[in-house]
């Protein structure tokens, strides 16, 4: 299941860090950071839900980069 989500952040080092620290969480199959569209896709591994998952990501991308949301 892939969506797609809003996300705030300040620069494109910052989504770059974002997409990083994402994509490392588990359940994550692949995750894109656009920074120009300020959109996060999020395709997840079968199993995981994402109402389970993107508060995981969420606090993974913190830990990069404590001020930026995503809004799931």
């Amino acid at each position: 299941m892939k969506k797609t989500y809003k996300i705030d952040v300040d620069c494109a080092n910052c989504a770059a860090k974002m997409e990083e620290a994402a994509k490392k969480v588990e359940g994550v199959k692949d995750a894109n950071v656009n920074f120009m569209t300020l959109k996060m896709k999020v395709e997840f591994e079968d199993g995981h839900t994402p109402e389970e998952v993107m508060p995981n990501i969420l606090k993974a991308c913190r830990k990069v980069e404590s001020d930026c949301e995503i809004f799931f």
